[in-house]
């Protein structure tokens, strides 16, 4: 994708191109990561995209004026990850419906805080995403921290095996004496957390807060994970992959545009972008086997 964007312009070979290409790809990538720790464990969240917009609506609204009520509120938002995450433990419910059930609740506490879009980000929030740190643009260093994190954490370490054993063998981890409740809580309040961090980012993006301004990071993320070599089984993921897949299908819309594709044709054509992504995909694992 950047080889075809950079043969149509040069130009944006660039600190500023490069700036401008994956500017709105920071609070998909933690979005993602956010997805990616659901989807590790076996199960999927149908309401990441929602709860990023309630958290941009807090942001928006309370963040600056009152800093300390909007702590309380991000961590009893990210409690309440934790809680239903519980819930679909303890009483053995299908994820995918608890947490379409939870987009509701997440969109409508937006609505009711921000009918229409509007508050305003910190200007120290705005400030930080308009960054320009030496080297590399602000959305790379964010992207390769992000990734270097979660490689250490969630591939690397002795407690991230442990996670993911828990999504692919959950019976032979719980054998192993960890408990099965406590790392399910803890995965999806990890989720939370970084699904907030996504809605901090984008409110310091946009500058202010929106109910629906990230409907579309559900299904993003998943499709992230997926194009990052990640598995519905559970127990398979990657999230240097899932970093990787969120700037992919970022830069797919700037592609598009680049190639002058109607707006209307666009939707249309990152399905088929990512159709021909993951045949890739697999044809790459069967060589390899």
């Amino acid at each position: 994708m950047l080889a075809v964007i950079f043969s149509i312009r040069p130009a944006a070979m660039s600190y500023f191109g490069f700036n401008l290409l994956f500017k709105l790809s920071v609070p998909l990538v933690l979005a993602a990561l956010a997805q990616m720790m659901v989807i590790m464990l076996g199960d999927i969240d149908l309401s990441n995209g929602a709860f990023v917009g309630l958290i941009t609506c807090v942001t928006a609204l309370y963040l600056q004026d009152w800093p300390a009520l909007t702590i309380l509120a991000y961590l009893a938002a990210v409690a309440a990850y934790a809680g239903f995450g519980l819930l679909i433990h303890i009483r053995q419910l299908p994820s995918i419906i608890v947490t379409l059930g939870m987009s509701f609740i997440w969109l409508g506490l937006a609505v009711i805080l921000l009918p229409a879009p509007g508050g305003l980000a910190p200007a120290w929030l705005s400030g930080f995403m308009s960054w320009q740190p030496p080297l590399m643009p602000l959305p790379i260093w964010l992207a390769l921290i992000a990734a270097a994190i979660g490689h250490l954490v969630i591939t690397r370490s002795s407690y991230g095996a442990v996670l993911r054993g828990a999504g692919g063998n959950p019976r032979s981890v719980e054998r192993a004496g960890w408990s099965i409740t406590g790392i399910r809580v803890a995965v999806y309040g990890a989720a939370g957390l970084l699904a907030c961090l996504a809605g901090l980012t984008l409110t310091g993006l946009t500058t202010s807060g929106d109910a629906n301004v990230a409907p579309a990071y559900t299904l993003l993320g998943v499709g992230a994970v997926i194009l990052g070599g990640g598995a519905f089984t559970g127990g398979i993921v990657s999230p240097v992959g899932t970093v990787t897949g969120a700037l992919t299908l970022s830069l797919a819309g700037s592609l598009l545009s680049f190639l002058q594709v109607p707006p209307t044709w666009q939707i249309g054509a990152q399905g088929g972008i990512l159709f021909l992504v993951l045949a890739g995909r697999v044809l790459l694992s069967q060589s390899a086997r």
